[in-house]
């Protein structure tokens, strides 16, 4: 297992035992399973350029949005963002592949700064031609509040790889990470601020 995915996920064990939710991180832990090996490859060909670790906590937990295991979908809190006491989910490989084209389909306007009133980062592309973002995760409300992505097409101000957070209402993009370890680093800095007590 990749390094910093394995201390991530030391430390969310850990945070889970320390805000009484232990039960559920046992839970979690005795039925998830990694995604399969043909998923793995389905992914890394639509998106060469995947970070290891993220392909590391694929194969450690299939998602943990509504995800089915030992018959039950479980929703289980994972990841984190720069919103203090906000969680999210991991998608499971098959939603990340079924959703290859949701930029296009939901963001190209803001991605091409057609509407003043959204704030998009300078770091992020403002064409949407070969435009290739991983979406990976989903906020504690179905992701109707705020998205995560992995960018593969930055502007020249941005970074292959960089995490970008959408957040709803007021509309933004925002370049959180400049890359999907920094990331997991920040969360672990942060103290999984995103898991709070009897959750």
């Amino acid at each position: 297992m990749n390094n910093t995915v394995n201390n991530y996920i030391e430390g969310l064990k850990k945070a889970y035992y320390s805000n009484n939710n232990s039960e559920e991180w046992d839970y979690f832990e005795k039925i998830k399973h990694g995604a399969s090996l043909e998923n793995i490859l389905k992914i890394k060909t639509l998106y060469p350029s995947i970070p290891e670790s993220l392909l590391s906590l694929l194969e450690y937990v299939d998602g943990t949005y509504f995800t089915e295991y030992a018959g039950e979908k479980i929703a289980f809190y994972f990841l984190g963002s720069d919103i203090y006491e906000y969680p999210y989910y991991l998608l499971s490989s098959l939603e990340m592949i079924k959703s290859e084209n949701k930029i296009i389909g939901y963001y190209a306007d803001y991605i091409e700064r057609k509407y003043g009133e959204v704030i998009v980062d300078d770091k992020i592309t403002n064409s949407i031609k070969n435009i290739q973002w991983l979406h990976f995760s989903d906020c504690m409300n179905n992701g109707g509040t705020s998205q995560l992505f992995i960018d593969f097409t930055p502007s020249e101000k941005g970074t292959k790889g960089q995490i970008v957070r959408f957040l709803h209402d007021p509309d933004e993009f925002t370049v959180i990470a400049d890359s999907f370890d920094d990331y997991l680093k920040k969360l672990i800095e942060n103290e999984y601020d995103f898991i709070i007590d009897e959750m």
